[in-house]
């Protein structure tokens, strides 16, 4: 085989000595201390670590919700650490799809909507498409409802549609299946896995699952705000 065949793919998502600290009542709380790591485009990536250990908010900084205090980090070239507020909510419309524990599905909004909603903010909504995604998940019966209507199971597959929808390069997923039973999760991660497989995105997912995190591509473990 050749040294060209060997070559990594060019990282998409690179993280360079990320540090990050939070106010305290003795002074700053390291969080993260020098956090480096990369990710190619149609790479799985799972994130463990124990609660604390700066998993959420090394996937907050990598989808631009938050700051870092020093390090680099950049997505599809472009320096997000450089990046004013204004720029960095672009990058997350165009770049980014979330998939939280907590669903963060708009109330207001229809199932149709919720999965849409996203992919309209990035100027990329596609109807078929978004019918193709529902039917996937198996959502095609309950576009019309609200999530208020919807099981854990069923809410996570909209929250799981709507970050596929805007076909981000980018997928973060922070503890996506934490709220839901043994047998849902490992449903639900069968279907996120075999749509990423089909739209060749990144993931990185945060979970505290041995057994899911054996699915992804790679494992890293984060200990006291350091790569282990």
């Amino acid at each position: 085989m050749s040294a060209q065949s060997d070559a990594r793919p060019p990282a998409l998502v690179e993280v360079h000595d990320l540090h990050k600290s939070f106010p305290g009542v003795d002074g700053p709380v390291p969080v993260l201390r020098g956090v480096s790591l990369a990710l190619s485009a149609g790479e799985t990536l799972a994130l463990t670590g124990e609660s604390g250990s700066g998993k959420s908010t090394l996937m907050h900084l990598i989808g631009g919700l938050d700051t870092a205090d020093a390090g680099r980090i950049t997505i599809g070239g472009a320096d997000l650490t450089a990046m004013n507020d204004a720029d960095r909510a672009r990058l997350r419309r165009e770049t980014v799809g979330f998939v939280f524990q907590q669903f963060n599905l708009i109330p207001s909004l229809d199932v149709a909507a919720n999965i849409a909603f996203q992919a309209r903010l990035a100027g990329r909504y596609d109807p078929d498409g978004a019918r193709d995604l529902a039917k996937t998940l198996g959502l095609s019966d309950h576009l019309s409802k609200y999530p208020e209507q919807l099981s854990g199971g069923q809410q996570q597959r909209v929250a799981i549609a709507r970050a596929l929808a805007s076909r981000p390069r980018v997928i973060l997923a922070d503890e996506p299946t934490g709220n839901l039973d043994a047998g849902t999760a490992e449903d639900v991660m069968n279907q996120m896995l075999a749509l990423v497989e089909q739209t060749g995105a990144a993931l990185l997912m945060v979970t505290h699952s041995e057994n899911l995190a054996t699915r992804m591509g790679r494992q890293l473990r984060l200990v006291a705000g350091r790569l282990a």
